[in-house]
């Protein structure tokens, strides 16, 4: 088995916390008792475009659905088929995680609620401007996420072999951008993934996975296929920081370490050299990291036929070969503590956790070689901007990704500053929610605390008579989708609705019962819309 050696060299659970939070929210808050009937504008529906079909639109749309008697909200989407990220980024053997998609069915079935998937927001041919669809609204809501991931940006990022974990995760999960991606499983036994996020660790999961865990699930087929095919036995995931700074959960972990027949190489150095300090005296939520990274694998590695390993304190240098073309070898920097952990235990635990998790690492100038013929590059995802914004006078913050906001959803006007007790300096109807407006952290569940919060103040500004979007027709005469939908068909554009939807989806669900699975995705646009217009 070849390991890393010293010198060559984001569920049940989830599910569980998303209904207990739904629960806390209907407990303990307020905004549906105080507004049911609201005072305000009560005679006329509420009208709001998102712009993004993932969890944050669509727990955003369902709080608001659930606060406001009357509204009528428009989703727009790009691809034809809703969902986003849980459809696209959560990983195939989480079907748990995916139960979160059914807060959208609730809402896809509420009266004033329109979906409008195939729309490519854009100034070119077909495609619809987002100058065409605000004015028709009272407020736009920017949910889209994140669609691109970071570059590492060292030599050798664009030979072959070298993939964006991104890329692989939405080729496996049938996203139609990547459907031809083909990946090369067979080039050799190793795998490097760089970066230690839960992105990184699913990629991991994916590559060890026993290939009967994998065909019951949603996995498009000819992912499937490819990976029966793999010469992959082990699998080097790498982080330029130590083991309780990478950005993994316990959970992630723990599910690579209960692989059947797939062991654990533990890290060349010690565990005591990574972690610096006594067990003990870290707080919780990293000590249970410690003990299970310490605890190991229940397949002893010289009964696996696989393995994977974590190695630490390693920035990657470049990535390597001998022809230009064809990846061989990843070279790395080894890393070091700036400053001693233990130093940094206070008795405090929060700010001990804040603490061990802020450690920084400078590189010591030492270069090891890794070699693989496949690497993945899992160092986070950024959003963009879209076409139009600044026509809109909607800025961007391109250094962290997000649409600048005052923490609660309401976009920020250009050079204005943060938000008064109401609304100072907010651009009247424009919010955002998820990776768009917070960066691209947290799990499903922050999600849906995050778009809630968000959901809660659009309500709240709307009852409480705040000015909102005015655009080319004055606040009352809205026309909402209908006056989208004559814009879409004057441009030839073809939007996808909810009954289409559902039409794609019994397929994929009728396709998947013939193979055992739940469903089987279609790979590309043009097989959902000769689907729809059959």
């Amino acid at each position: 088995m070849n390991v890393l050696q010293r010198t060559p060299y984001v569920c049940r659970a989830c599910q569980r916390s998303l209904n207990g939070s739904i629960k806390r929210r209907t407990a303990t808050n307020g905004f549906k008792r105080k507004y049911s009937a609201a005072t305000t504008r009560e005679d006329r529906p509420f009208r709001m475009a998102i712009i993004g079909s993932g969890p944050a639109g669509y727990y955003t749309a369902y709080r608001v659905m659930k606060k406001l008697p009357n509204v009528s909200i428009t989703m727009f989407e790009s691809l034809p088929v809703p969902y986003g990220l849980v459809r696209f980024g959560v990983a195939p053997d989480h079907p748990d995680v995916k139960k979160s998609a059914e807060t959208l069915e609730d809402v896809g079935k509420w009266p004033g609620f329109d979906f409008a998937g195939n729309i490519q927001i854009g100034d070119g041919p077909g495609q619809l401007p987002l100058t065409s669809i605000t004015p028709h609204y009272d407020a736009t809501l920017f949910a889209y996420g994140a669609s691109r991931d970071k570059q590492l940006g060292i030599p050798g990022e664009n030979l072959k072999g070298v993939i964006s974990a991104r890329a692989f995760v939405g080729w496996y999960n049938g996203l139609p951008e990547y459907a031809h991606l083909n990946p090369d499983l067979q080039a050799g036994d190793t795998a490097v993934i760089i970066g230690q996020g839960n992105v990184a660790l699913d990629v991991a999961r994916f590559l060890l996975s026993p290939i009967d865990r994998l065909k019951h699930t949603d996995v498009s087929e000819h992912a499937l296929e490819t990976v029966s095919k793999s010469r992959i036995r082990d699998v080097k995931v790498i982080g330029r920081r130590g083991p309780l700074q990478a950005p993994y959960t316990i959970k992630e972990l723990r599910e690579l370490l209960s692989l059947p027949g797939v062991g654990f190489a533990p890290p060349p150095e010690s565990w005591d050299e990574l972690i610096q300090a006594e067990r003990k005296k870290l707080p919780r939520q990293l000590r249970r990291i410690a003990e299970v990274l310490e605890r190991g694998s229940k397949t002893p590695m010289d009964q696996a036929d696989k393995a994977w390993q974590l190695g630490y304190l390693r920035s990657p240098a470049e990535f390597l070969s001998s022809d230009g073309e064809n990846l061989e070898a990843v070279g790395f920097e080894q890393t070091e503590y700036i400053s001693d952990i233990a130093s940094t235990i206070s008795g405090d635990p929060q700010q001990d956790l804040n603490n061990v998790r802020a450690m920084k690492v400078k590189g010591r100038g030492k270069k090891t070689m890794l070699r693989a013929n496949l690497a993945f590059r899992s160092v986070g995802y950024q959003s963009e901007p879209l076409p139009g914004f600044e026509k809109l006078g909607i800025p961007f913050d391109e250094n962290f990704g997000i649409i600048p906001n005052d923490m609660y959803g309401r976009v920020m006007a250009p050079g204005r500053g943060p938000a008064g007790a109401l609304t100072a300096g907010h651009i009247p109807g424009m919010y955002c929610s998820g990776w768009v407006k917070r960066g691209p952290t947290g799990v499903i569940a922050s999600t849906m605390d995050d778009a809630f919060s968000t959901g809660d103040i659009i309500v709240k500004d709307w009852v409480g008579g705040v000015k909102f979007s005015e655009g080319q027709e004055a606040e009352g005469k809205k026309e909402g989708f209908e006056a989208v939908r004559r814009e879409m068909q004057r441009r030839g554009i073809r939007p996808v609705s909810w009954p289409d939807w559902m039409k794609i989806d019994a397929e994929e669900r009728r396709r998947g019962k013939e193979k055992g699975k739940e469903r089987e995705k279609f790979r590309t646009v043009e097989e959902m819309m000769q689907l729809v217009d059959s």
